[in-house]
């Protein structure tokens, strides 16, 4: 491997480079990505079972929280690979300075979350205290690990990153699973997905201690205009993720702790068929960041998320009783035939993520206010309904108007935005 800060990593790729490039790096990241989300799904239907639907609501509330708070993460990984990619000859410094600002905002993550624990047990109805202060801890490590992986997307250090996202999977299995079946509760759960965050963090700080060249240096890749950048991504992010995260939350309000469960285990599929094609998103971001090549990334990476989506949501129509075992079993067999619709759900919220993605690696602004009218519409729908059934008409209205909004906007301004753009739609 050339040593790091120089070398290919810093070169602007070749059409036939780029090509291989994403050949390679998409086989990679997805075998390590479905080695994770198979981990992590495998927990969380484990979890299911043993814990049972009132406990196992709580759990999934809390982690639909987490999924929230880790736009920082994801965040400071979209600044680190946009930036990187979009800017190579000065990663050194890039580096440097996205590392400052993730220990910094993990630090605050960790502070506010400990603080608003018990705004957290009381409006998640948890009644523990303590599985809710474990998400500050959880924060630290999980905002961290985004910077480390967003350096190493964005030099397009595909095995690196490959096996972080290993390690953001199977210890939350192993741990996790050992957890539940000695203590069956949300508590012990929340436990194994807190200690499986350090696995992959603690893997990036070795990874990306070697010495590194110091390269050019530009005051637009200072540390406060990192901040800026990672805040702006962070907050598109979270609209996005509260978005795809907010009906589990409200669900715990609208319905009744059974119901919760129920709807919570339809999720299951929803996030399964959301985060399966997330390799796709991860080896295009790169490109879509760069003024070559944006419009193929996008178009072909759409393409694949929507016959990925289209394929799962087709075999869980056709064999729905296969697809409940993968929702936590019969007793949830209430659910089963809208298991297709959540999906449904899940196909379009993989797509939303990729135009997201899209409108950050132009840096655009104003094309997240639509995301964030869309969730407030998602809300206000959402409260007037009491049923699993009504819920889920909500939310997927809500995500397939905002979907076919988007499109035809991302298509429309696409081709004319460079790749430092500041004000892009």
């Amino acid at each position: 491997m050339p040593e790091r800060g120089s070398g290919p990593s810093r070169d602007v790729p070749t059409g036939t480079t780029r090509t291989r490039q994403l050949l390679t790096g998409s086989s990679q990241i997805a075998v390590a990505m479905m080695v994770m989300n198979v981990a992590t799904y495998g927990f969380t239907m484990a979890a299911a079972r043993i814990i049972g639907p009132t406990a196992y609501g709580a759990f999934f509330a809390l982690m639909n929280l987490v999924l929230i708070v880790s736009v920082l993460q994801l965040g400071m990984q979209a600044t680190a690979a946009r930036r990187i990619s979009a800017d190579p000859a000065h990663v050194g410094q890039i580096e440097r300075e996205i590392l400052r600002v993730a220990f910094r905002a993990s630090l605050l993550a960790c502070a506010l979350l400990l603080v608003g624990a018990p705004l957290v047990d009381d409006l998640l109805d948890l009644d523990s205290l303590p599985t809710a202060g474990l998400a500050a801890v959880a924060a630290v490590p999980m905002t961290m690990m985004g910077a480390q992986a967003g350096i190493l997307q964005g030099e397009r250090r595909w095995r690196e990153l490959s096996v972080l996202y290993v390690l953001s999977g199977v210890p939350r299995l192993v741990v996790g699973l050992a957890l539940v079946l000695w203590q069956p509760t949300a508590f012990m759960a929340f436990l194994g997905v807190t200690i499986g965050f350090f696995a992959p963090f603690v893997y990036g700080l070795r990874v990306l201690g070697l010495p590194r060249d110091s390269g050019e240096s530009h005051e637009r890749h200072g540390f406060l205009p990192m901040i800026k950048e990672a805040t702006n991504n962070s907050q598109a992010l979270f609209a996005y993720f509260a978005l795809t995260s907010a009906d589990m939350l409200v669900a715990r309000s609208v319905l009744d702790p059974h119901e919760s469960g129920l709807y919570a285990a339809g999720l299951i599929v929803s996030r399964a068929v959301m985060f399966l094609p997330q390799f796709v998103v991860v080896v295009a971001f790169p490109s879509m960041s760069t003024d070559r090549g944006r419009t193929r990334a996008l178009a072909l990476s759409l393409a694949t998320v929507a016959a990925i989506g289209g394929l799962c949501t087709l075999v869980t129509a056709l064999v729905p009783d296969l697809a409940l075992v993968f929702a936590g079993g019969r007793q949830y067999h209430e659910v089963r035939d809208l298991l297709w619709l959540f999906a449904l759900l899940g196909t379009c919220m993989a797509t939303l993520q990729l135009l997201v993605y899209s409108v950050l690696a132009r840096q655009g602004k104003r094309s997240i206010v639509l995301v964030w009218a869309a969730l407030a519409a998602l809300v206000a729908g959402a409260l007037t309904v009491s049923t699993v059934e009504g819920l889920l008409a909500v939310v997927l209205g809500v995500d397939v108007v905002l979907l076919a909004t988007l499109l035809g906007l991302t298509f429309v301004t696409v081709r004319r935005v460079p790749a430092m753009a500041q004000d892009a739609p």
